[in-house]
C-alpha cells in the first residue's frame, strides 16, 4: 500500500515544482524584455557639466519638421519627466533651467573660437576699416575710443568717449568676455555667438570693390561654421552674430556689380542664425535691431543713478530742437520742412549739419543742445533710423519720431511697445503736406505729460546704453545684456516649438514687423495701422 501510493504523490511534487519554475521563467523574461523596450530617460544630474550618459542624435531642419506632433509643454511638464535625449540634442540645455540652484541655468553662451582673420586681423588693419574715417583711434578703450574732454561740463566726471557710431562690433564682443554664464560645453548652451566683425568686414569694401571681395569673408565664415559640430544641432538656430551696420549693407538685392553690400544676410545658412544690427529689415526675420552706440559707457552702477537725477534736475529752455542736415536730392525727404519749421519758431534750438567743420561733429554741442530742450525730432537719415535717436534720450530728451520704422519696429527688445509712454509720432506724410505745426503739435502737451515721459525716457537710459567693456554692472541691464537676454529667450521659445511639435507654416517672413509688435501667447498677424508705411519697395530706405 505504501510502495503503490508513493509514485501518484511524487508525480504530484513534479508538476508543482515544473509550474513553480515556468511561473518565475515568464516573471524574469517579461521583467527582461520591459527593460530592454522602455522609454529612453536622462538620468537625474545634480551638476549642469557632467557628461551625458546618452549619446546626442544631430538633427537637421528637415528632421525638426517630422518630430512628433503629441508632446507636453515645458511650461507645464513635470519636473520628474524626461525628454528623449536621442531625438533633442539640446535637451541638456533645457535641463539647465530646472537648477535651480546654478545662477546660470537656462543662460549659459557658447562662443565659437574663430580663427583671426575673422576678428582680431581686422583690428590690426584699422587704417582700412572705413574710407572715409581712420578707425585707429576709435577702437582704442576696447572700443569705446579716446575719453571725452569735460570742458564745458556737459558730461558726468567718468564714462564718456568719442565712440564711433559703428562700433558695436568689437564693443560687443568685448562685453561678452566679461559675460557671467560663458561655456566650453556647447551642449548646455542656451546659445552660441559667432564673434565676427560683419560690420567691420563690410566697411572695408563698400566702395571700389566688386562682388567677389565683399563677399569672400561671409562666404568663408559659413564655410568654416557649417562644418562645426555645434552648428548641426539646429542647423545655426542657436547661433548669433553682431554688426554694427545697418541691415542694409548686408542685404544686396542683385549679382549687378553696382548694387551695394554684400549678400551675409541672404546666404542660406544666415538665414538661420540671428544678427544683431544697429538697423534692421522690417520684411525680414534673421536681423534685430539693437540700439547705436552712444558716448556714454558706465563703469558701475553709481555712474548711471548720478547721470539719471542730473537729467531730472536740468532746466530745458527749448521746447524741441533739430541736430542734422538736409537731403535735398532725396525728394521723399521731410528734413527741409522740420529744418524750415524750426527756423521760423522762437521755441526751436537748431544745430545745421553739413560736411564741413559743424557743432555736429562736437559730442559736447550735440548733447548740450539735447540737455536743454524737452522734445528732439528724429526724422528719417540716410535709413529709417539715426544714433541720434539714442543720444538725445541719454539726455533726457523725449524723442518725437515720424516713421514707425525710426524706433518702434526696430528697437522691440530695448523700447516699450506703447511708444506714446517715452516718445511723441507725428506722420511724417502730415509735415511734407504742411498739414501740422509741429510747435502746435508739442505745445498741446501739458507740464504734466511731459514730466511723465521725460521719466520715462529716463528710466530707459540704462537698458539703451552699453557699459565699459572693462567693467560689470552690478544690479542694471545695460543694451548687450537686454540683447542676449532677448537672443536667449528666443532660441529657448524655438526649441520648446520643436519639441510641442508647433507648425510655423502660416509664418509670412514680408510680415515680420509685425511679428514682433504681438502680444504675449499671439501668432498670426492681420492688418496694421502702419501698413501704410511699410509698403513700399523693400530698397525705398535704402537711400
Amino acid at each position: 500500500m505504501e510502495r503503490s501510493s508513493g509514485k501518484p504523490q511524487q508525480s504530484r511534487l513534479c508538476l508543482l515544482a515544473s509550474l513553480s519554475a515556468m511561473f518565475w521563467f515568464l516573471i524574469f523574461y517579461l521583467h527582461f524584455m520591459a527593460i530592454g523596450h522602455g522609454p529612453v530617460t536622462i538620468p537625474e544630474q545634480s551638476d549642469p557639466l557632467l557628461p551625458m550618459t546618452s549619446s546626442a542624435h544631430l538633427i537637421s531642419g528637415t528632421d525638426i519638421v517630422h518630430q512628433p506632433k503629441q508632446s507636453v509643454s515645458f511650461d507645464s511638464m513635470p519636473s520628474n519627466m524626461q525628454i528623449p535625449a536621442k531625438t533633442f540634442p539640446f535637451t541638456r540645455a533645457l535641463q539647465t533651467i530646472e537648477n535651480k540652484s546654478d545662477p546660470c541655468g537656462g543662460r549659459y553662451i557658447y562662443v565659437h573660437e574663430l580663427p583671426p582673420r575673422f576678428n582680431d586681423d581686422m583690428l590690426k588693419e584699422c587704417k582700412r576699416l572705413s574710407l572715409w574715417t581712420n578707425m585707429c583711434k576709435f577702437i582704442i578703450n576696447e572700443g569705446l575710443g579716446p575719453p571725452l574732454e569735460n570742458i564745458e561740463g556737459v558730461f558726468s566726471s567718468t564714462g564718456w568717449y568719442a565712440t564711433n557710431q559703428f562700433a558695436v562690433d568689437v564693443i560687443f564682443r568685448n562685453r561678452m568676455k566679461q559675460y557671467e554664464c560663458l561655456t566650453k560645453d556647447s551642449s548646455i548652451a542656451a546659445a552660441v555667438f559667432v564673434p565676427f566683425y560683419a560690420g567691420f568686414d563690410i566697411s572695408r569694401y563698400l566702395w571700389g570693390y566688386n562682388m567677389s571681395v565683399r563677399d569672400s569673408a561671409s562666404l568663408a565664415l559659413v564655410e568654416w561654421l557649417e562644418k562645426r559640430p555645434e552648428w548641426k544641432v539646429m542647423g545655426g538656430r542657436d547661433h548669433f552674430l553682431v554688426a554694427g551696420r545697418i541691415t542694409w549693407d548686408f542685404r544686396r538685392l542683385t549679382e549687378a556689380e553696382s548694387d551695394w553690400g554684400n549678400k551675409l544676410l541672404f546666404l542660406p545658412a544666415a538665414k538661420n542664425m540671428s544678427m544683431l544690427v544697429v538697423e534692421s529689415s522690417p520684411w525680414n526675420a534673421n536681423d534685430f535691431g539693437i540700439p547705436y552706440p552712444t558716448y556714454f559707457h558706465p563703469a558701475k552702477d553709481a555712474d548711471v543713478f548720478l547721470w539719471q537725477d542730473r537729467m531730472r534736475k536740468l532746466k530745458r529752455k527749448w521746447l524741441f530742437s533739430f541736430a542734422g542736415a538736409p537731403r535735398p536730392g532725396n525728394p521723399k525727404s521731410i528734413r527741409g520742412q522740420i529744418i524750415g519749421q524750426c527756423r521760423n519758431s522762437e521755441v526751436c534750438k537748431l544745430l545745421e549739419c553739413d560736411f564741413g567743420e559743424s557743432k555736429c561733429h562736437s559730442p559736447s554741442s550735440i548733447m548740450q543742445m539735447f540737455q536743454s530742450s524737452l522734445f528732439c525730432l528724429q526724422p528719417q537719415g540716410d535709413s529709417y533710423t539715426r544714433r541720434s535717436a539714442f543720444d538725445s534720450m541719454l539726455a533726457g530728451c523725449i524723442p518725437v519720431f515720424f516713421h514707425p520704422g525710426s524706433a518702434y519696429t526696430q528697437y522691440t527688445w530695448h523700447l516699450p511697445r506703447n511708444y506714446s509712454r517715452y516718445s511723441v509720432f507725428i506722420p511724417e506724410e502730415d509735415i511734407r503736406v504742411g498739414k501740422i505745426s509741429i510747435q502746435e503739435r508739442l505745445s498741446r502737451i501739458s507740464p504734466e505729460e511731459v514730466n511723465t515721459m521725460r521719466e520715462e525716457v529716463i528710466n530707459l537710459i540704462p537698458r539703451l546704453v552699453y557699459a565699459d567693456p572693462r567693467s560689470r554692472l552690478e544690479t542694471l541691464k545695460d543694451a548687450f545684456d537686454v540683447s542676449v537676454d532677448a537672443i536667449i529667450d528666443k532660441v529657448t521659445k524655438l526649441r520648446k516649438d520643436i519639441i510641442q511639435g508647433h507648425n510655423v507654416s502660416d509664418f509670412i517672413e514680408e510680415n515680420s514687423w509685425k511679428y514682433a509688435l504681438l502680444d504675449e501667447g499671439q501668432r498670426t498677424v492681420g492688418p496694421h495701422e502702419w501698413d501704410p508705411f511699410f509698403s513700399k519697395p523693400k530698397d525705398a530706405n535704402k537711400s
